[in-house]
């Protein structure tokens, strides 16, 4: 099965990097929307998460919402796909931002640097887009795709122009060796994280968090900063970079984590907000809910 997967993801990346940026985006949007339809688990996970998320939306609002975050991944993977042809005068017309000052700065702290994102907008293109901007390599935190082979192919392009990645999971002295010598570690913490992970607040809700951003800032005092791709009408993306403060936050027990954890999510939901249809619905963000009185998952 896993190579039929790879046949017919080698097949669209092919087809994909022979075509112009533009219309390798609309195509994109175009595997997106067939999605939309073909994958009807995970169109039911997107529309009931986005009900439990927006009460005040009528079910219209839901589908078009739902549809426009199913265009964003077909877009965004096609994207992807086509970073081996993403020049740099390219990518000065695709990302518009005047925040990279941000990440230059912080680096020159010396303290090494955290830059956060969710599965918004095109995560893979943040990743990549600002750390050649900035001329500073990312160590990227990712999570390991069920396919080694396109997981293979992924990782590559990931790479392309001076970045590394490490796995998930198994990468905290690496992360930490990498922040005590200055350099930049990236990670998108905002899918379902261990029902172990630290509990905050995302959309009303109670759900375990991915502490390790917290955590690592926490214990190497590194500053903390978000990005967020916003998709324009015209394919190019205008960047917006925020810095979580967190220098009234002492020490690193697990209430110091809950905290600094709680207000980088505040972040994201603000901008998910914003433009939902920009962030990644069909994932299963709250399967786990805390316990109630009774012994039983809250809903």
């Amino acid at each position: 099965m896993h190579k039929i997967e790879y046949i017919l993801f080698s097949l669209i990346r092919f087809l994909i990097l022979k075509l112009p940026l533009r219309q390798a985006q609309h195509l994109g949007s175009c595997i997106g929307r067939m999605l939309y339809y073909l994958l009807a688990s995970r169109r039911t996970i997107a529309l009931e998460n986005l009900q439990n998320a927006f009460p005040d939306k009528n079910k219209s609002e839901i589908i078009k919402i739902a549809k426009g975050s199913f265009r964003n991944f077909g877009i965004s993977m096609a994207e992807l796909l086509w970073f081996p042809k993403l020049s740099d005068d390219k990518l000065a017309k695709l990302i518009k931002t005047n925040d990279i000052q941000k990440v230059n700065r912080a680096v020159t702290e010396g303290k090494g640097l955290i830059v956060l994102s969710g599965h918004f907008g095109n995560w893979e293109l943040i990743a990549s887009g600002i750390a050649r901007l900035s001329h500073t390599p990312f160590t990227i935190v990712v999570q390991r795709q069920a396919n080694k082979l396109v997981d293979n192919v992924i990782n590559n392009h990931r790479c392309l122009y001076g970045n590394r990645v490490v796995p998930m999971g198994i990468s905290v002295r690496e992360i930490l060796t990498t922040l005590q010598s200055g350099g930049v570690i990236a990670l998108a913490p905002d899918q379902s994280a261990p029902k172990e992970g630290v509990y905050v607040d995302f959309f009303g809700r109670s759900v375990p968090t991915h502490q390790g951003p917290a955590v690592f800032a926490l214990r190497c005092r590194s500053p903390i900063l978000i990005g967020f791709l916003i998709r324009q009408t015209d394919g190019s993306y205008n960047c917006i970079i925020e810095e979580i403060l967190y220098s009234d936050i002492k020490g690193h027990d697990n209430e110091a984590v809950k905290k600094l954890t709680q207000r980088h999510t505040e972040c994201l939901e603000k901008y998910i907000r914003l433009y939902p249809d920009h962030w990644l619905w069909m994932h299963r963000r709250w399967k786990h809910q805390p316990k109630s009185a009774t012994g039983r998952s809250a809903a």
